[in-house]
């Protein structure tokens, strides 16, 4: 994953028309191009204010690439080496495609700005050989891991938040459930233009139709992620927070939503089921935003408001 300009995106493939090896190869293509300098004038340049770097945490029965944002120190340049920096677990968007990488701009700046810990999951991509559960298990595993060897980490486990955008919204949703049954308190989760439901009426909502083929063609993505996401056989209801028998006692919530976007009626409508099981919820809108806008500052003005008010929530939240 070196920063080159020298890499090339690969030209959109049809979706609707993906096979398998199809997926692999262009998913490793667009990661090539995600991860490297090339793509900074779209996805933004990282905060010279943190420090980033790879490593792979030893979780049961594998390893995991996870991306680590530290405030950078104002003496040497080199990490922070505070004990006591709040903890935010992040998770990328997209579910078969997608890494780490491509939220420096984001995560670089909470690391800088907040003052925080960020640790992104590069989360199993799911495909012919990983579904969601594959990833639903990396974002808990990691906030898990990361809890237990708090003090090495130079994290405070009592003030954590998960963060998600679209699928990685999914992964981080079903993590702050996960954690409230366990008795791991969060401070806070932050959901991106989430998608909160994998069942086969995850496209009955009037955004989808509305934004199905405008500004991307998003039926056929969705299709395609729910092809490997939930296989036959899978209970997509237990994989989509939208149908949580409980939503109650959960970590306050941003949810943040762009208007112009297949996915903006499930954002809208998990803000409503959180607010009435009596979950604290803030639910923001972006007119005009498009999906993953937060990852296109290069394009979209109001990635910028968008970070902003992420930055804000979490310092009150964690308070720092």
């Amino acid at each position: 994953m070196s920063k080159t300009t020298a890499v090339q995106r690969p030209p959109a493939p049809d979706f609707s028309a993906m096979t398998p090896e199809k997926l692999i190869a262009y998913r490793d293509a667009e990661n090539r191009w995600r991860a490297s300098s090339a793509a900074w004038p779209l996805i933004g340049e990282p905060d010279s204010g943190a420090v980033i770097e790879w490593q792979e945490l030893a979780l049961p029965g594998r390893g995991l690439p996870v991306r680590v944002y530290r405030p950078a120190s104002t003496s040497d340049g080199g990490a922070d080496t505070r004990t006591d920096l709040p903890l935010v677990i992040h998770v990328h968007g997209g579910g078969y495609v997608g890494t780490a990488a491509q939220c420096d701009w984001t995560n670089s700046h909470l690391a800088a700005h907040l003052p925080a810990l960020v640790v992104s999951v590069e989360h199993r991509l799911v495909g012919p050989d990983s579904t969601l559960t594959h990833a639903a298990d990396d974002g808990w595993d990691v906030l898990e891991h990361v809890v237990r060897h708090a003090a090495q980490w130079g994290a405070d486990p009592a003030r954590m938040a998960v963060f998600g955008e679209s699928f990685g919204g999914l992964i981080s949703a079903l993590t702050a459930i996960r954690a409230r049954n366990a008795g791991l308190r969060l401070a806070a989760q932050v959901l991106v233009n989430p998608a909160v439901e994998v069942t086969e009426t995850m496209y009955d909502y009037p955004s989808i139709a509305e934004y199905a083929d405008n500004p991307s063609p998003a039926v056929p993505v969705l299709r395609l992620l729910q092809r490997f996401a939930v296989p036959s056989g899978t209970d997509a209801r237990a994989f989509s927070p939208l149908y949580a028998d409980d939503l109650s006692g959960l970590a306050p919530a941003l949810v943040v939503v762009p208007t112009r976007d297949a996915l903006a009626d499930h954002g809208r409508r998990y803000a409503e089921r959180l607010r009435a099981a009596g979950t604290s919820v803030r639910l923001t809108e972006y007119p005009g935003a498009r999906h993953a806008f937060l990852t296109l500052p290069g394009m979209e003005p109001q990635a910028e408001l968008a970070q902003a008010e992420i930055l804000e929530f979490l310092r009150a939240t964690l308070a720092v």
